[in-house]
């Protein structure tokens, strides 16, 4: 017979969330495309100091880079920052008239002045 070894309670924080910074959720218009080239319009959903979650007209491969513009609203004023963002991962796209794309992306080359706007942008947010 085996000896039954009694498991100790464990205690602590669990983290189900891997995400380096925290989600808001925003509805923005952005534009992107391949180079310099902005000749798709998409949806940002949902943004972080790291990445976007966006809803887009095709779907992307995980790993492609894409040149994107991001508008913030300030007040009456309207933002831009573009970007360099790669896709980190992509829905399944069950059926054919489903609609938008679910993509998520991770800024992969962004300015330290559009940096800072998204902060300060995410920091309205809070309020």
């Amino acid at each position: 017979m085996q000896k039954e070894e009694k498991q100790k309670p464990r205690y602590g924080t669990v983290n189900f969330e891997k995400r380096k910074h925290p989600r808001f959720d925003v509805d923005l218009p952005v534009e992107y495309g391949p180079g310099e080239l902005f000749i798709q319009q998409g949806r940002a959903l949902n943004m972080s100091e790291g990445g976007l979650l966006l809803y887009l007209p095709e779907q992307m491969e995980v790993g492609r880079h894409l040149s994107l513009k991001l508008f913030l609203p300030f007040g009456s004023k309207l933002e831009t920052i573009e970007i360099l963002v790669e896709v980190a991962w992509v829905d399944i796209h069950l059926e054919k008239d489903w609609g938008d794309y679910r993509t998520g992306v991770r800024f992969a080359d962004i300015s330290p002045d559009g940096l800072n706007k998204i902060k300060n942008f995410l920091r309205n947010l809070l309020g």
